[in-house]
């Protein structure tokens, strides 16, 4: 079993910058794909950024260029940086774990899931 908790959401202006982290627990952090989506009100989830073990990273064509995941082993943490925030990337961001090795951008594909954070854009 994977216990993921993610923190670092808020409040920021159009423009500003916010790094998410997510804590994982329970299983060898370093062999599993690690991802973030988001989920805006309203809407369903969708991908946001994905991780392999041996930190290949790939992302959604909204946020290429913005964010960047990553990952510190040692620490068993996922962080996601976002840059250049815009008010269409408020959403609450869910921390995703796989049991296999190589990301997805399927959220079908994530055995383990966190509670959340929530990242509100303003004007």
């Amino acid at each position: 079993q994977v216990q993921l908790v993610e923190s670092g959401g808020g409040l920021v202006q159009a423009g500003g910058s916010l790094r998410l982290s997510c804590a994982a627990s329970g299983r060898t952090f370093s062999n599993q794909a690690m991802g973030w989506f988001r989920q805006a009100p309203g809407q369903g989830r969708e991908f946001v950024a994905a991780i392999n073990w041996n930190y290949n990273t790939y992302y959604a064509d909204s946020v290429k260029g913005r964010f960047t995941i990553s990952r510190d082993d040692a620490k068993n943490t996922l962080y996601l940086q976002m840059n250049s925030l815009q008010l269409e990337d408020t959403a609450v961001y869910y921390c995703a774990a796989r049991k296999n090795p190589f990301r997805s951008s399927s959220l079908n594909d994530y055995d383990y899931w966190g509670q959340g954070t929530q990242v509100t854009v303003s004007s």
